[in-house]
């Protein structure tokens, strides 16, 4: 466990959860330590069981909770906010080329009535002159 890359060592290992100082936390495991045999990982889960007071067990739910919803948190941050900025970049997208497409039809409109316009006075004062 203490290989793999996201491995987040603010969770405690079992050894630091049931240790037998119950009211004060185990110092940290460290990272080439070798996991426990499957028996000693059931001798601490049976001393915890009876051992461990209803209020260690309180303190022990609210810990793991605490820290299970800070990461899951954290990363459904990190995904809605990739997800929002890939949705808005295609909603944009679309938006400015449609926004452009009308302002570029707009100025079209625009450009060849003023032509239209410019040419037909120029035509009409030179109808005058020769008149």
């Amino acid at each position: 466990m203490s290989q793999n890359p996201a491995f987040d060592h603010s969770i405690p290992v079992l050894t630091e959860v049931f240790s037998d100082k119950a009211d004060k936390p185990a110092a940290p495991a460290r990272l080439d330590a070798a996991p426990l045999a499957d028996q000693a990982n059931a001798d601490l889960e049976t001393r915890a069981i009876d051992n461990w007071t209803e209020p260690q067990w309180n303190l022990l739910e609210r810990r793991l909770s605490e820290r299970i919803l800070q990461q899951l948190q954290g990363r459904v941050d990190f995904v809605l906010e990739q997800r929002l900025r890939d949705s808005l970049e295609e909603i944009l997208k679309a938006a400015i080329g449609g926004l452009a497409e009308e302002i570029r039809a707009g100025l079209h409109d625009t450009i060849e009535k003023i032509v239209v316009r410019a040419v037909a006075q120029e035509v009409s004062h030179l109808q005058t002159l020769k008149k």
